[in-house]
């Protein structure tokens, strides 16, 4: 992979989109590998779908989630709190993996 520009981030899916499947295929991978993988499957078809992620700067990526991420979820029932819990963890994982694929670790 070339060097990283933070530029060319902003036309994202032009310049980093086998990167950016990369970073999403990695990230789903490890949480399938940890959580319920009907929960991973749910949070990853009903809310991630819509996620953007965000370089933020100095080897930071963020994840923007569409508005109201848990009441998007409605293949199977889950308690809020452990989605949370494991959207947040899914989020943390997303945002390592673009870090990794993208040289700053």
């Amino acid at each position: 992979m070339s060097e990283f520009d933070p530029e060319k981030f902003e036309d994202k899916y032009e310049h980093y989109f086998t990167e950016l499947q990369k970073a999403y295929k990695q990230a789903f991978e490890v949480m399938n590998d940890r959580y319920d993988s009907e929960v991973i499957h749910a949070i990853d078809q009903q809310i991630l779908n819509e996620s953007e992620p965000i370089y933020e700067g100095n080897g930071e990526f963020s994840i923007s989630l569409p508005d109201d991420p848990t009441d998007r979820l409605t293949a199977i029932l889950v308690d809020d709190e452990k989605l949370e819990t494991v959207l947040d963890r899914y989020v943390d994982e997303l945002e390592a993996q673009h870090r990794r694929i993208f040289g700053f670790e």
